[in-house]
């Protein structure tokens, strides 16, 4: 959709010939910009309530500088995960105030401070070497307005170190769980908690844990109702998949 024709959309809202809420079904369709190399899609959020975010895994440092720089031209918060400090570097170079966070390995630039979420988000991490996965979480529900809350190392090998954080847990409106071996942290939390468990198997494990598919499965299988799983490692859908539950 051209300039023109949002202005002629506009105008048939203040004739009365469409409803503020006509306008608006009609604004979300409305195109993306092509790249060549990539479709970058400025209405995601209209459409699904938080922009597009970049997948930096795979690109190189170019295509995600310039994925990037077109989205900061349009939104206050851009997010790109899975990214290295290459291209953190030709980020860096078109958007001087983005941000490398080398835990969670994100690109971020937050301009916009509001706070969107209803409650608070707490982000679990069964061992140390979760930490990067629960970290990804962490960054996306702050990037997307949440207040966040991070317990590490609560694994069940030693559960009083989880249960030294109860009121925590009590207080979240939702609850991000990461998790590597068999998986079990998720099913433990949600047995204490009344609010969503968002569950994250990770790789981290020997052998048998099949780089993640063990935890994977123990979750699937948790007999707490109030867990739902995301994929292996994937503490972005985590965050985003949390948040939205946290604006309700």
């Amino acid at each position: 959709m051209n300039p023109s024709a949002i202005r002629e959309l506009f105008e048939s809202v203040r004739r009365g010939k469409l409803s503020p809420d006509e306008a608006v079904a009609r604004l979300r369709h409305m195109p993306f910009e092509d790249l060549d190399f990539a479709k970058v899609d400025h209405h995601r959020a209209l459409r699904a309530g938080f922009p597009e975010v970049v997948l930096a895994h795979g690109k190189t440092a170019k295509q995600v500088a310039s994925i990037f720089a077109r989205l900061a031209r349009h939104q206050s918060s851009v997010l790109a995960t899975r990214a290295t400090k290459e291209q953190f570097a030709a980020v860096r170079r078109v958007v001087r105030n983005a941000e490398y966070r080398e835990l969670a390995r994100a690109i971020v630039l937050k301009r916009d401070r509001a706070k969107y979420g209803k409650g608070r988000i707490v982000v679990v991490s069964a061992g140390t070497s979760d930490i990067p996965v629960a970290e990804e979480a962490v960054v996306t529900a702050e990037v997307m307005g949440n207040d966040v809350e991070h317990l590490y190392d609560v694994g069940v090998a030693g559960i009083h170190r989880l249960l030294a954080h109860r009121k925590a847990l009590f207080d979240a409106r939702v609850v991000i769980v990461c998790a590597g071996m068999e998986g079990a942290l998720p099913s433990v939390v949600g047995g204490i908690v009344r609010v969503p468990v968002v569950a994250v198997p990770t790789s981290i494990g020997y052998g048998s844990s099949f780089q993640g598919l063990a935890a994977l499965l123990g979750m699937l299988n948790s007999c707490a109702s109030n867990v739902s799983v995301v994929n292996i490692d994937n503490g972005f859908g985590a965050g985003y998949v949390a948040s939205l539950i946290n604006r309700l």
